[in-house]
């Protein structure tokens, strides 16, 4: 299974894992592959607390951090969470906040205890977005990425000042070479399969045409993977790795919500749907009762990134708040069908690599499964 980008990096494998979770990334980097942290739901405050924790944990092995900085911002600006989220809120028109009251009231949500506040995800603003590039180049990362394409040019230079690489997610080949052209030194090629954020074209379709546009830049290939097989095929593909995210959810060491690890364990790789429910932005999760009210054509629709999510903030708080995995806000890939039992990180990481070994064995020998 090794490839280039591992003596780049200093792993044993090519298995990247995306996660929102500190204990996740410790343990896929000591189990030989790179463990990357997802900032975006983090204050810089948080996220430094966060950081401080995995370089404690990580054994000395490199990990990377992910941000969320699109390419068209809101116009908010200001060091207080709290005055951008009023600037925020003031984008938002009166319809909208109807609407996710009489979301309230027909879901029967409980009101939040008094001393329980949110206001929504501020990581996909720009500038707090750099303040978090700020506090992971000051960590010993190896690795910067940004989920919504290229990150700025001044961040790809920070991050090179740093002797940091820098990764981005791309959705068409045309994205994936301007990519390149400003700098970034990892594409990662999300097909439509991926969890999160996503665009239209199939991974099977997008990594050889990533591969080809790009080369000779490495590519890691993301979405519809959660075994040796199909890391096999992403290699075969022309990759350089893989690039995984879902599959963690279900790990002992997650840190999702009992309703939510649920809703994943019971799923199948047909209960999934791309929608704007959530962040603003076409991302693939599980579909329920709330995903559905927010294609209602009597409804006024999802609003961009971030409005949407601080539209929600409170309501999806409430959701989670009451367990009601019939409403939670579950993020995840078609691979989901096969996520039907918790394992710890380390036993799913040499099941991948064990099967991935079975199944370059079998292609050399000509035989089946």
């Amino acid at each position: 299974m090794r490839t280039p980008l591992c003596d780049e990096f200093g792993i044993e494998y090519p298995i990247f894992a995306f996660t929102h979770c500190r204990d996740v990334v410790a343990a896929v980097s000591k189990a030989g592959g790179l463990g990357v942290l997802g900032a975006v739901g983090f204050s810089p405050e948080q996220l430094e607390i966060e950081l401080d924790w995995i370089d404690e944990h990580v054994d000395g092995k490199p990990y990377g951090v992910d941000t969320v900085m699109p390419q068209k911002a809101v116009d908010v600006h200001g060091e207080n969470p709290d005055e951008l989220l009023s600037q925020i809120r003031s984008l938002i028109d009166a319809q909208h906040w109807r609407y996710v009251e009489s979301l309230v009231e027909r879901f029967d949500l409980p009101p939040l205890p008094e001393d329980v506040k949110t206001g929504g995800v501020l990581g996909w603003t720009d500038e707090v977005a750099h303040r978090q590039v700020e506090i992971a180049l000051s960590h010993p990362i190896a690795l910067i990425a940004n989920a919504l394409g290229s990150p700025p040019k001044d961040v790809i230079d920070q991050a090179h000042a740093h002797g940091v690489k820098v990764a981005a997610l791309a959705g068409k080949a045309v994205h994936a070479q301007r990519q390149v052209n400003d700098g970034v030194d990892v594409v990662i090629a999300q097909g439509y399969e991926a969890g999160g954020h996503t665009g239209e074209i199939a991974t099977m379709v997008l990594v050889p045409e990533v591969v080809d546009a790009v080369a000779p830049t490495p590519v890691l290939a993301a979405g519809g993977i959660g075994s040796g097989r199909q890391i096999a095929a992403a290699l075969a593909l022309g990759a350089q790795g893989v690039w995984l995210g879902s599959l963690w959810l279900t790990t002992a060491e997650s840190s999702a919500s009992p309703a939510v690890l649920q809703a994943y364990l019971d799923a199948t790789s047909a209960d999934t749907v791309r929608s704007r429910c959530y962040t603003g932005k076409p991302a693939r999760m599980l579909r329920n009762a709330w995903t559905d009210a927010w294609t209602d054509p009597e409804g006024p629709g999802p609003l961009g990134m971030p409005l949407q999510n601080v539209l929600t903030a409170e309501a999806n708080a409430r959701i989670a708040r009451s367990n009601r995995k019939d409403l939670q806000f579950a993020p995840v890939g078609q691979i989901v069908g096969r996520m039907n039992e918790v394992r710890p990180v380390r036993d799913v990481m040499y099941r991948l690599v064990e099967e991935y070994i079975e199944t370059v064995e079998r292609l050399e020998h000509g035989t089946q499964v």
